[in-house]
């Protein structure tokens, strides 16, 4: 890793490892990079994390959060075209999957590469509308209920002060997603995996199944105990999910 990096920066700079597959890693709405940051020890080596830092929250707290998701993934497709210079799978949460789903899109339209995988999680297929929840614009004790509802934010960190910073981000990228116009194009051609937590009230089975529509390759759905945010109760189970679904790709070019 190189000792000096740009604060504004979408991802660091690449380590010097021999890994042979790059993980773009998409937060969900109000987090940041950091949840991702255990990930590389906890992967295969050949598996090199790369966590996306979006404006408004970690190093990037100054900057003006996106409302438009569209338009994030427009700017993601031109600082990230860079770094798929290697075979690269895109992972996203909540509304961190549907901003990867875009991502891909939007690289096959520049003609580079699809990623080898696509792992989409804790987020309805994009086809399935969300504009009929407007909970971005409620006033902040009704969000601060619906979030306590999710059961994704500490409640010492509902009840604190620190939440006159986060409520803005949320109410970012809560926007974001509830505003968001799918329009429909070709399925892609990679593999896709959806998961679920069985207890997500707001992302029932039905619509992680509908992800099965957006390739015309391979579909995988799973679920997970847990609510929708599974991903930090089910960290184990879900880290060895996506490394078995890569080790098909890392054994293919050990041979």
């Amino acid at each position: 890793m190189t000792a000096c990096t740009r604060l504004d920066a979408w991802v660091l700079p690449e380590s010097e490892s021999a890994s042979r597959i790059r993980l773009f890693c998409f937060p969900y709405a109000g987090s940041s990079a950091q949840i991702f940051h255990a990930w590389q020890q906890e992967l295969p080596n050949e598996i090199e994390v790369s966590p996306v830092h979006l404006p408004g929250r970690g190093k990037r707290a100054r900057e003006k959060p996106f409302t438009d998701l569209l338009a994030l993934a427009e700017v993601l497709t031109a600082e990230l075209s860079p770094h798929v210079d290697k075979p690269y799978a895109l992972f996203g949460h909540s509304v961190g999957a549907t901003v990867a789903f875009e991502v891909a899109r939007a690289f096959r339209r520049e003609g580079l590469p699809l990623p080898l995988h696509l792992f989409v999680s804790g987020c309805r297929a994009p086809q399935l509308s969300h504009t009929r929840d407007r909970s971005y614009d409620l006033p902040t004790g009704n969000l601060i209920g619906r979030l306590r509802e999710l059961n994704g934010t500490p409640s010492e960190i509902l009840e604190s002060l620190a939440m006159e910073f986060f409520l803005p981000i949320i109410r970012a990228d809560l926007q974001m997603i509830q505003t968001y116009n799918y329009s429909v194009e070709a399925p892609l051609s990679c593999p896709i995996s959806a998961f679920g937590g069985w207890q997500d009230l707001a992302e029932p089975l039905e619509m992680i199944s509908a992800w099965r529509e957006q390739t015309t390759s391979s579909f995988q759905r799973q679920m997970f105990a847990g609510d929708h945010f599974f991903l930090h109760s089910e960290h184990d189970h879900l880290l060895q999910t996506i490394s078995q679904q890569l080790s098909e790709f890392i054994d293919a070019t050990s041979l």
